[in-house]
């Protein structure tokens, strides 16, 4: 089975290492993660993201703009936010937005 891409978008490089890490501790999800709305753009572009996951820092006007984006590009995409918490919440959110 193919794993489910996810595309993690957060502003701080330790919490989004560890967003990454989380995520990809499920076998069935591989995680890419990007600091900026440029680098997100770029891997959204390049790969078949089943579900953006919006972390901390994105601010009100990029998550705005990156949802419009990533909406035009893929209608239907799924888009999520965390905002921290421990992996079990992690994964909660992940599950919920791609069953939802």
């Amino acid at each position: 089975m193919e794993k489910i891409q996810i595309l993690v978008i957060g502003r701080h490089p330790e919490i989004l290492a560890t967003v990454v890490r989380l995520v990809n501790n499920n076998p069935d999800w591989n995680a890419t993660g990007c600091l900026s709305d440029e680098e997100a753009i770029a891997a959204f572009s390049m790969q078949d993201f089943k579900l953006v996951l919006m972390g901390g820092g994105v601010d009100e006007i990029s998550e705005g703009k990156l949802r419009e984006y990533f909406c035009a590009e893929k209608p239907g995409i799924k888009i999520a936010q965390h905002f921290g918490g421990g992996s079990g919440l992690l994964s909660a959110e992940i599950f919920e937005a791609l069953d939802g």
